[in-house]
């Protein structure tokens, strides 16, 4: 009791603080990320911090995952070094039964992980681009910035307002270059206003002179107005229809059985079995070398969470390209690593050697 116990709360307080450390560089990350998305106008500088929370969830399940194993071979490397592991050894525990106390600590996280991946990754994908889809719809009147060439939805004008305009309503030194068809047109004037009329929003212009060319027609017609009306018309309400894979239900990915489904399947379920196999592998692996490094174990850690998160994308790319089956790419990585870490603290569990095995048969042979 008092064995199990001590470890689970070493692995407690090496998780929380892995944790604690994990989402404080990723949110850092995601929010440069995100400020840069908002300069480029991708995402609304007002939903930079609800982009940012929403990427940030979405990448929990990786988060929880490293500093789960971090916690491990962390804390078990501790005991190799301090030579805690050599007294449980000697009080007849081997290295199997440190599997248990890990489990028992793991499975909540193991859990937590799943619902992550399965429920909330899609979630919060989802919201992501309804933010992104929200600020790319927004009606062209929202589109405009006082001094800056601004286009409208539908890619058909550019908008440039001079920046002294007295409110939001009113606006001095107006520029509208338009394509409609075969026809362009350029519309400037000193100042306009903005008005609704018969539900639809209008933009009055004063002043100002436009000219319109036609593409299969040679010539300019040039002509002068006191004032001109334009109708900029708001955006649709609602959003794409064509969701992105990452943004789908799982329950919809099982009832529609296509590779790119099948792929973004593979790796919601693998991130949780990802977990699974990182407590087997980090106790199988784990050892302490007092002539190394202390940082030794954490870069292992890392080096094996890269690899085995790249090799779980290499897989999602192959089932999502048909070259591979859901089931084939499941059974070869995290079943294979599940059973290569199996057979790996079998060995060190029962001290199996190359050594020892050629000694042994070199005995029974004499």
């Amino acid at each position: 009791m008092l064995f199990d116990s001590s470890i689970r709360k070493e692995l407690a307080r090496s998780f929380g603080a892995t944790l604690v450390v994990l989402v404080t560089v990723v949110m850092t990350m995601m929010l440069i990320r995100t400020l840069g998305q908002a300069s480029k106008g991708s995402v609304s500088p007002s939903d930079v911090m609800l982009v940012m929370g929403f990427t940030v969830v979405g990448q929990l399940p990786a988060i929880l995952s490293l500093s789960l194993f971090i916690a491990v071979v962390g804390t078990l490397s501790r005991m190799y070094r301090d030579s805690e592991m050599v007294i449980w050894f000697a009080g007849g525990r081997g290295l199997v039964s440190l599997l248990k106390p890990l489990l028992r600590f793991a499975w909540p996280v193991m859990l937590v992980i799943a619902v992550l991946s399965l429920l909330v990754w899609p979630w919060a994908n989802s919201q992501i681009q309804e933010l992104k889809t929200r600020y790319e719809q927004r009606s062209d009147i929202d589109r405009i910035a006082p001094g800056e060439f601004q286009e409208s939805s539908n890619g058909s004008r550019v908008f440039f307002i001079d920046k002294d305009s007295p409110d939001t309503l009113v606006g001095n030194n107006i520029f509208i270059a338009a394509t409609d068809g075969q026809r362009e047109s350029v519309t400037s004037a000193r100042s306009a206003r903005l008005e609704t009329q018969g539900g639809d929003r209008m933009a009055l212009l004063s002043n100002g002179q436009r000219l319109e060319t036609a593409r299969d027609k040679p010539g300019v017609k040039i002509s002068e107005f006191a004032e001109y009306g334009t109708r900029i018309g708001a955006a649709p309400s609602g959003y794409a229809e064509d969701l992105s894979v990452k943004t789908r239900p799982t329950h919809e990915l099982l009832l529609q059985p296509q590779p790119a489904y099948l792929a973004e399947l593979g790796w919601r379920v693998g991130l949780a079995l990802a977990a699974l196999n990182f407590v087997v592998l980090g106790l199988a692996v784990t050892s302490a070398n007092p002539r190394a490094a202390r940082s030794t174990s954490l870069v292992f850690a890392l080096f094996g969470f890269i690899v085995y998160y790249n090799l779980m994308t290499l897989g999602q790319s192959w089932v999502g390209a048909g070259r591979l089956g859901l089931g084939s790419f499941m059974v070869l990585l995290h079943g294979g690593m599940l059973l290569v870490s199996a057979l790996v603290l079998a060995a060190r569990h029962n001290q199996w050697s190359v050594r020892r095995l050629w000694l042994a048969r070199a005995g029974d042979a004499a």
